[in-house]
């Protein structure tokens, strides 16, 4: 017994020695990394104040992840260390503001030492057409400025191609292929399931055409959505082939020509899709890596270490900063799923808007303030306190413009409503004014597993609880709210279009509209982009000169040098595990084209919602 406790006793000695050994690694780990990175930043942001092309640079346009309105993060200096560090800008989560990313084109147009582009595009993960055309246009800018675009990959998925349709010339690798497929939409279907695990979903809803419940009530898409899908997307597609043609002077036809056709063709070339890119026209030239090199190098000379050509890539690319004026215009981006209260991560928070354009408000410095939307919209609650901030804003004398981004639907255009000008594109998908509110409760789930519910109350609404069913006056409660939110925004909406309420209840009932149908029905006011909506804020605002704000949220250094430890430590994981195992990044793959209904975060207080779930994000 005596020898049996010893050896227990030596066991666990040594257990919790071998613990205090592995603990003391990992936070030795922690504490190496965070030097590193504390050294490397501070190296890094004092040889980034004075890094500057040298002559005959060509600018790299590497994007690397997506492309939003307003990234989680946006300091790129420590984004330039990550990447020199260990190489972690090959993330396809990485989020680009799109406004930096104009700026940069637009600033290389005019420095006289960047002699030209390339589009390296193999990391960029999509975005949605709204802004790529954006960018087309700055792309469009950089050529007519007489400079040459190169755009060079191993293959291009559809929005690197938009992309690359803008450049003088597109290379492809011999082994390489243009994959042009179409656009669609594709969600899931939960009716079967919530029966299943026996879940009681109670629905509310105002208008025919509002999608977002239908994943909780049916099993597949109703016809009349399906119908304005379809034709969502066959203008989108019709407008992505015309963008091409015209930058390749070709035929749609041509660029996307019938399926069984393609395979034919396809087939006559024994899929050599290089060749048939190459026949199509779809790109300028077949060639390997070495001679594209040796290419740029004639037209743009050698790097310093006589390794590559001479070139600068977007995220080393320093931005001037412009002169500072007097007067200034604000832009405030509500960029994601509007969600009651702060900002949450991946959805942005009513009373954090509120706030931003208060503050613009009482800036005796702002004369203006765009709202960039892209916002599929969501809690009432929170687009009602935004509206209503905006419309003080507006009372106080300052113009308010609308820049629409590729989607401000429901909610999104809830908040669009004060606006002296709304402003869009062809391709902003926007409308559907419609309010639903979704209550799952679980008392049949509880009762199949032998949990049963009981208790007293001094009303029939008094014990509202996922736990037990929703009272017959709790319903038409529930009802009445959602009867009245949709009544109230239609009136909102026919009082600020200047409208009569019938003309927009037909256009209303969560019917979904793209710019140049809004435009029709006076929805919005212009098409055009955020270059318009500055420009309409300067006329509106009477300014010759002006400075842009961008009301950003404040990070102090300490959160990001956290937030950037993370992203090194997560690396040096990965890499780690890359080095032993054989990992497929199945998700690369994968295109995600409307919000997630079960990751939305369902807060707003009266459980009623202007949300439209089914946007496409990306091509």
């Amino acid at each position: 017994m005596r020898n049996t406790w010893k050896t227990i006793r030596k066991i666990l000695k040594y257990s919790v020695r071998t613990l205090y050994l592995i603990r003391t690694i990992i936070i030795n780990i922690f504490f190496i990394v965070l030097i590193i990175v504390i050294i490397g930043t501070y190296l890094n942001l004092r040889n980034n104040s004075t890094k500057s092309p040298s002559k005959n640079t060509a600018l790299i346009l590497d994007i690397s992840g997506t492309i939003v309105d307003k990234p989680v993060t946006s300091d790129n200096k420590f984004h330039k260390f990550s990447k020199h560090l260990l190489n972690t800008n090959q993330s396809n989560t990485k989020e680009n503001s799109l406004f930096d990313i104009i700026n940069i084109l637009r600033q290389a147009k005019n420095d006289p030492n960047i002699t030209g582009l390339i589009l390296s595009l193999k990391n960029f993960s999509g975005s949605n057409q709204t802004s790529l055309e954006y960018i087309g246009k700055a792309l469009h800018e950089f050529k007519n400025s007489g400079k040459s675009i190169y755009a060079i990959s191993d293959y291009y998925n559809q929005s690197q191609y938009l992309l690359a349709s803008y450049a003088n010339k597109i290379y492809l690798t011999p082994h390489g292929f243009v994959d042009l497929r179409g656009i669609s939409t594709n969600r899931l279907y939960y009716k079967s399931l919530l029966d299943n695990l026996k879940i009681n979903t109670h629905v509310f809803r105002v208008g025919a055409y509002k999608s977002a419940v239908e994943p909780f009530i049916q099993d597949q898409m109703s016809d009349h959505v399906r119908h304005e899908e379809k034709k969502i997307i066959n203008h989108l597609w019709n407008q992505y082939l015309k963008t091409i043609s015209t930058n390749r002077k070709i035929t749609a036809q041509e660029i996307f020509p019938e399926t069984n056709k393609m395979l034919n063709e396809l087939h006559q070339i024994q899929g050599d899709t290089a060749a048939y890119a190459l026949k199509k026209k779809w790109i300028d030239e077949i060639a390997s890596h070495c001679v594209i090199e040796d290419t740029m190098q004639k037209i743009f000379g050698s790097n310093k270490q006589g390794t590559s050509f001479n070139a600068i890539s977007m995220y080393d690319y320093n931005l001037i900063a412009p002169i500072q004026q007097k007067d200034e215009i604000a832009i405030i981006c509500v960029n994601g799923p509007i969600v009651d209260g702060p900002d949450i991560p991946g959805s942005i928070g009513g009373d954090t808007i509120a706030h931003k354009i208060r503050s613009a408000r009482f800036n005796s410095k702002v004369k203006a303030v765009i709202l960039r939307v892209n916002s599929p919209g969501g809690s009432v609650n929170a687009s009602e306190l935004i509206r209503s901030e905006l419309i003080a804003v507006r009372n106080s004398g300052k113009p308010v413009v609308v820049s629409m981004g590729g989607i401000a639907a429901s909610g999104g255009y809830w908040i669009s409503t004060p606006a002296n000008s709304i402003i869009a594109s062809n391709s902003t998908i926007t409308g559907s004014i419609g309010i639903f509110g979704i209550i799952n409760t679980f008392e049949k789930s509880l009762d199949a597993i032998g949990v049963h519910n009981d208790g007293v109350s001094t009303s029939p609404i008094a014990n509202i609880s996922i736990t037990t069913s929703l009272p017959t006056e709790y319903i038409n409660m529930m009802q009445l709210y959602v009867n009245n939110s949709y009544h109230y925004f239609i009136n909102t909406v026919a009082e600020s279009r200047r409208q009569t309420i019938e003309d927009i209840h037909k256009i209303a009932q969560g019917h979904v509209w793209l710019g140049y149908d809004a435009i029709k029905h006076g929805l919005i006011d212009n098409i055009g982009d955020l270059d318009d909506a500055i420009n309409k804020a300067v006329k509106l605002s009477h300014l010759t000169e002006y400075q842009l704000n961008w009301y950003e949220d404040k990070t102090n250094w300490i959160d990001i040098l956290l937030q950037h430890t993370n992203k090194v430590i997560h690396a040096i994981t990965i890499n780690f595990l890359n080095n032993h195992l054989s990992l497929t990044n199945f998700n690369e793959k994968l295109k995600i084209n409307n919000l997630n209904v079960l990751n939305f975060i369902w807060n707003d207080p009266k459980n009623c919602y202007a949300l439209y779930l089914d946007h496409l994000t990306q091509l």
